[in-house]
């Protein structure tokens, strides 16, 4: 929609149909932040078909059609969302050191290597998680040549950012 008539048109629309979005939005979403984000995800929905509504439903129908097809879609992701998130809360006793001197040294060593390039974050990410230079190499598309000399100079770099 880039002409001014159309803006027009879309606000009235949009104000005429404010209360279905947002009662939509309620069904599917009881928590206020969440229901804020669909109703924005409907309205970034109905921005983009609404120059494409052709008239052969009513305005309320295709509305409606829209909003719930974008409420089941995000409560379909914001379900599988929660479920990795409850996942990985089980799994933190897993996660979490004993040894608060080795926290601290793991922390400043994600510290330096958060500053990385990102392709360099990665490999040494990849390396340190234990995975093979091929495996590597697969996953960066590059040849396991090419991760051993990145590999090297991300550590020589390193360990020149902890020494000094």
């Amino acid at each position: 929609m880039e002409d001014t008539a159309e803006h027009e048109q879309f606000g009235t629309y949009l104000e005429g149909y404010k209360k279905l979005i947002v009662k939509v939005a309620g069904a599917y979403c009881s928590d206020y932040e969440d229901r804020k984000d669909l109703i924005q995800e409907i309205i970034l929905h109905l921005w983009r078909a609404f120059p494409k509504y052709d008239g052969t439903s009513a305005l309320s129908t295709w509305t409606y059609r829209i909003a719930l097809n974008v409420s089941i879609s995000y409560l379909r992701k914001e379900t599988a969302r929660k479920r990795r998130e409850e996942y990985y809360q089980q799994q933190r006793d897993i996660l979490e050191w004993s040894n608060p001197a080795m926290d601290e040294r793991l922390e400043q060593l994600y510290r330096i290597i958060d500053q990385l390039r990102p392709l360099d974050k990665a490999l040494i990410i990849l390396s340190l998680e234990g995975c093979r230079n091929t495996e590597i190499a697969d996953i960066m598309g590059i040849s396991p040549t090419n991760v051993s000399t990145k590999l090297y100079r991300i550590k020589e770099h390193l360990k020149s950012i902890v020494t000094t």
